[in-house]
């Protein structure tokens, strides 16, 4: 379950973004305690160089200078680093924090928000969670405060509906800050597809955006919906259900993630690997740990013998793009 202390955690994934001659999409690599960036067919466009580097997103990558900025497609400095933190690209505006507040600069690196916030999200479907006088509330993209700070925890909008805790209980609001689904549940997620997994009584099940249960709490831990097919953990193992609750692909995993790019990560014994949506292994489990794809490549890690600790990427088909070197 994500949490809103966790936005400002960038995680692996790649994300696409739209730049005049660069690569459409460019992706972080280490090499001997460096990080750079390469493109989908492993060609480094940037020269590792930099103390810490993520995924890019609305055409600019951040990276690590003693201090936090951003990098365009091309690897020149778009961004001077000046930041304590620095959140993706998201909607035009990305969460930076300065001088101990969190505020919002555009892609040339002017502040469109200025740092006033304790905490900050990216945005989604025109609001951003913020957290400041001890509460959480949603601004929109002028700085404005839309609803008001309430809430001991908020999530970003999806498909209309944002989670929110209020009284120790999560439920959703709409985008005016409408209570939808009153808070009831001892955790829920993001909508999608058209339904949340909630969790209540030590067990998780789905409700969809009137709140209604359509899958009832059985299961001891599930993922979002993707494309009609969940993760769902039951009697131990990880199998994949759809939107009536029954298993489309029976438990059979250690641990398994939504499906990204028509493939879903799943492990079996101590190794990772990719399924395809009939439950068939498409990429042999062979991998410490892995990222879910994007856009064509999916990040792993190798962390035996001599690659100990070291990431490389992986294509659809199953060939090394980037070879752990680090």
């Amino acid at each position: 379950m994500k949490t809103f202390q966790n936005f400002m955690l960038l995680a692996f994934a790649s994300l696409a973004f739209l730049a005049n001659a660069a690569p459409s999409v460019l992706y972080p690599v280490i090499v001997e305690g460096r990080w750079g960036f390469v493109d989908q067919s492993g060609n480094t466009v940037v020269n590792p160089q930099f103390e810490r580097a993520e995924p890019f997103a609305g055409g600019l990558g951040a990276i690590r200078l003693d201090r936090w900025g951003y990098v365009d497609g091309s690897g020149k400095i778009a961004i001077n680093p000046q930041f304590d933190e620095a959140g993706p690209l998201s909607e035009g505006l990305a969460a930076v924090k300065f001088g101990g507040r969190y505020g919002y600069v555009n892609a040339e690196g002017k502040y469109v928000i200025n740092p006033q916030f304790d905490k900050a999200g990216p945005f989604a479907e025109e609001r951003a969670a913020i957290k400041m006088k001890g509460g959480y509330g949603y601004i929109d993209k002028t700085g404005a405060i839309v609803i008001n700070p309430q809430f001991q925890s908020a999530e970003t909008f999806s498909e209309g509906l944002a989670q929110i805790e209020q009284g120790g209980r999560d439920g959703y609001i709409d985008a005016a800050g409408k209570m939808i689904i009153n808070p009831q549940f001892d955790k829920a997620g993001s909508f999608s597809d058209g339904l949340a997994e909630f969790k209540m009584s030590r067990r998780w099940g789905f409700i969809d955006k009137t709140g209604a249960i359509v899958i009832n709490p059985q299961f001891e831990e599930v993922h979002s919906f993707v494309k009609g097919l969940a993760p769902a953990r039951l009697a131990g193992r990880w199998g994949f259900i759809d939107p009536t609750g029954h298993f489309a692909i029976n438990p059979q995993f250690e641990d398994a993630g939504s499906f990204s790019d028509a493939l879903a990560r799943v492990r079996l014994g101590k190794r990772w690997g990719f399924i395809d949506n009939t439950g068939k292994l498409y990429i042999n489990p062979q991998f410490d740990d892995v990222v879910p794809f994007a856009d064509g490549l999916a990040r792993f890690k190798l962390s035996d013998g001599l690659r100990r600790g070291k990431i490389g990427y992986v294509d659809l088909r199953g060939k090394y793009v980037w070879n752990p070197t680090n």
